[in-house]
């Protein structure tokens, strides 16, 4: 085994590239700014230099994963789409099948929650 496909197995690059990355944060570490008295303001909250309060709002992601799986879905259908062969007879069945899949599971996201009525 010569040094070039050595140096190219994956733990050997791994170990390579953590060490120059620890190398470059010590580096870093160095030319950072510090401010040994007084390090608090590194940890609070900044508003565009206004001193605003903690903690005052915690958002919710309820809203937001329905959206996310659903373009996730949508994302994957088009993959799936777009790499149909051309003689589409074959795969027709799978394809339906998965389209269909697809859309039972945006109905079931975006189902009405009338329970809470």
């Amino acid at each position: 085994m010569n040094l070039h496909s050595f140096l190219i197995l994956p733990p050997i690059v791994f170990a390579l590239v953590f060490l120059f990355m620890v190398v470059l944060s010590k580096i870093t570490g160095k030319l950072s700014y510090k401010n040994p008295k007084n390090a608090e303001w590194k940890s609070k909250a900044y508003a565009c230099g206004e001193d605003i309060p903690e903690h005052r709002l915690k958002p919710s992601y309820v809203e937001f994963f329905p959206v996310a799986f659903f373009f996730t879905i949508m994302h994957v259908v088009t993959l799936l789409l777009a790499s149909t062969p051309a003689d589409m007879t074959k795969s027709l069945g799978i394809t339906v099948l998965f389209i269909a899949a697809a859309y039972l599971s945006i109905l079931i996201i975006f189902r009405s929650d009338d329970t809470n009525d």
